[in-house]
């Protein structure tokens, strides 16, 4: 088990790629959720991301206050590929981010887009609820925000 944190320049293109095809794969093909997936945030988020025995396991996108919501930073595109569900990867790597956040660029709060279903999950981090439900390319969403004390 590997755990790497590099800006978009620093990923090698094999990098890129399999984070590319894990994000197509699950938030495009398995949700049947056809989307515009590469958004113009990659260049300047972070990327945090588990392999294990050389293959990508997990991931996250951290994204600097101001570039997604000009009063939070925000983590996005939290993702274990299907052949690692199932072993607390999911979170880990919401653990690790959120105190990367927190700790590295000392931001004391994070906000996401949660899928509906996941809120219980989120929630277990301290996230709460701050949106109605709405639909996000045909999925119900909700946003939450989580405020370090």
């Amino acid at each position: 088990m590997d755990w790497h944190i590099k800006k978009f320049q620093e990923l090698t293109n094999d990098e890129l790629y399999e984070i590319l095809k894990a994000r197509t794969d699950i938030f495009v093909v398995e949700q049947d959720c056809p989307y515009p997936e590469l958004d113009n945030q990659d260049q300047e988020s972070l990327h945090f991301y588990l392999t294990v025995d050389g293959e990508l396991a997990a991931y996250i996108r951290l994204l600097p206050k101001g570039l997604k919501y000009e009063n939070y930073a925000a983590i996005g595109r939290v993702l274990v590929v299907k052949k690692f569900r199932s072993n607390g990867y999911a979170r880990q790597i919401m653990e690790k981010g959120i105190q990367y956040v927190h700790e590295q660029w000392h931001e004391n709060e994070i906000k996401i887009q949660a899928q509906v279903y996941l809120k219980k999950f989120y929630g277990s981090f301290g996230f709460e609820q701050v949106s109605k439900e709405y639909l996000e390319d045909g999925i119900p969403h909700i946003d939450m925000v989580l405020k370090r004390n």
